[in-house]
Parts: C-alpha cells; sequence; structure tokens
C-alpha cells in the first residue's frame, strides 16, 4: 500500500501517536510519501518517518493509495488540492481543534491503519465549488471543499455584490461579503454568519451574506447544479476573493462564477464515523442538564 502523508506543526502531546502511526505502516511494510515541508518539520521535531521519498506541493501526490492528513480541518483543505483531480481518498487525522472534516482520533490512528488494510471503511464523496474568472486568480487549482467567498478589503467600507442565478438576477447584496458554501463547508464560515447546516450529500449550495446592510437578506439555499456569477462594486476599487484558505485581492473589473466542480474530494469514512455524532459532539447540541 502506498500511503502519502502531510501534515502541520503539532504539539507535544500528539508525538507519540503521530510516532507510533509511523512505526505501525513500517510494521505493514506500507510506501510512504510525505510533503516536502512536513517531512522538513518532522526531522526537525526528531519524528522518525522511515521514508525518504517526498512530494511538494506544487507538483502534488500523483500516485498514491491513501493521503493521510494530519492537523485539523485546515490541513484536510490543503490536502484536497495536493490531490485534486486524481481523487485520491483523504483520511483526516484530528489533531488540530474542532475537526469537522478530520475525525480520527490521535489515539485510533492504530485502529484506522488497521481498518484501512482489512477494507472496513467506506468513500464518501463530497462536491466541490469550482471558481471561473475573467482573470486568472486562483491558479490550477481553482477549487474548493468548504466555501468561496467575496468580501471587502480591510481598508473599505461595505461594498456591493451584483449575484446572477443561472443569468437572472438574483439580488445585490449591500455586506461585508458574501459566502457561497458547500454542504461541506456549512458548519463553517457561513454557519458563524447565520446559515444553516446540510447534511455532506445534499445537493445544494448556501448564499450567505456576511453582515448585511438590509436585516431581511437572510441566507438561501440553491440547486448545485445551478451557476452563480458575481459583479463586485467597491469605493476602493477592489475586493478579496478566497477559496477555503486561499485568498487574493481583485480588481473590481474582474467578473467570477461559481458552480460544481466536475471531480470530488474523496473521504474516507470508518464504521463510527457519524456525521449526526459529529454535530452533536462538535456544536455541543444536547449539552443541557434536562438530558
Amino acid at each position: 500500500m502506498k500511503i502519502a502523508i502531510h501534515g502541520r506543526n503539532f504539539p507535544e502531546s500528539a508525538r507519540p501517536y503521530i510516532q507510533s502511526m509511523f512505526e505501525e505502516l513500517a510494521r505493514r511494510q506500507a510506501e510512504l510519501i510525505i510533503s516536502k515541508g512536513y517531512r522538513e518539520y518532522l526531522d526537525n521535531a526528531g519524528v522518525a518517518h522511515y521514508s525518504q521519498a517526498t512530494y511538494t506541493i506544487e507538483e502534488g501526490v500523483t500516485d498514491a493509495d491513501f493521503i493521510f492528513s494530519l492537523g485539523g480541518d485546515g490541513t484536510l483543505l490543503d490536502a484536497v488540492t495536493h490531490v485534486g483531480v486524481r481523487q485520491i481518498p483523504i483520511i483526516g487525522i484530528n489533531i488540530g481543534r474542532l475537526g469537522f472534516l478530520a475525525t480520527v482520533a490521535p489515539a485510533s490512528v492504530r485502529l484506522m491503519i488497521d481498518a484501512l488494510f482489512s477494507d472496513q471503511y467506506s468513500i464518501d464523496e463530497r462536491v466541490l465549488v469550482s471558481v471561473r474568472s475573467s482573470q486568472d486568480i486562483f491558479g490550477n487549482l481553482p477549487f474548493g471543499l468548504n466555501d468561496f467567498t467575496i468580501t471587502r478589503t480591510q481598508t473599505s467600507s461595505m461594498i456591493t455584490v451584483h449575484t446572477y442565478l443561472d443569468g437572472e438576477f438574483l439580488n445585490s447584496y449591500w455586506a461585508d461579503g458574501i459566502i457561497i458554501s458547500t454542504p461541506s463547508g456549512s458548519t463553517g464560515y457561513s454557519l458563524s454568519c447565520g446559515g444553516p447546516v446540510l447534511l455532506p450529500q445534499t445537493n445544494n449550495f448556501i448564499i450567505t451574506p456576511i453582515s448585511p446592510h438590509n436585516l431581511n437578506v437572510r441566507p438561501m439555499i440553491v440547486m448545485d447544479s445551478c451557476q452563480l456569477s458575481f459583479e463586485v462594486e467597491s469605493r476602493s476599487g477592489n475586493f478579496l476573493a478566497a477559496l477555503d484558505s486561499r485568498s487574493f485581492t481583485v480588481e473590481t473589473a474582474v467578473r467570477i462564477s461559481v458552480q460544481k466542480e466536475a471531480f470530488k474530494a474523496r473521504l474516507v469514512k470508518l464504521s463510527d464515523d457519524n456525521f449526526l455524532n459529529t454535530l452533536r459532539s462538535k456544536l455541543n447540541w444536547g449539552w443541557d442538564i434536562r438530558n
């Protein structure tokens, strides 16, 4: 089995679990390829990884059975861009904080590896959002798992986002910005701005305004088969366009459209991985003395 590994800095408390993971993979004679930056971090941290093979973020992972993401949800979002159209299954090991996407606890890593080698898992396919624009913004990575956002720059006042649904005018959002979220991203930025939570397999996008000037403007759910397009007005002449964790300043003359990506992200789901359980756990649902 060939496994790619990507991660970020980890607390000292996670070290034993990470070292145990590499030892278990070595015992099973798995072939490892580690992202270059993460391998350098492991070497500096004194973690034995038993691998000499690396890949760069620019080239991505071209050949692997799985990719392990060691960190939080942000690290997993990075891993999505590393595999892209190749759709290599991703396993999120939660060494971060909240972890809606990275659901494997560090203490369960050995059990997770055993499940992979015994084929005791399923694949959860997640819709990606694709961004097209009149000027190249996101290079060869114009897709994201969570959301696409248009926001004002730090030095600008409120912006106006003229929004069209399949070419038909929908609304002009006078606001700090607007979020186009996938179901996977519904528990992220959109949720903090009052958007609804969607089940992962729901075939929808969420349009969520950020601090709208008109209080009667609310989040809206649309089919993910539609195309959304935008024209932005700003006193500063520019705005911020962000795709998951990647953001760039864009001139208001640029026209942008969003639709569903042709390929998907494939997340590995273990037998005890249940989205409703995750919701209750991460959002503290039911934490009431009456329960």
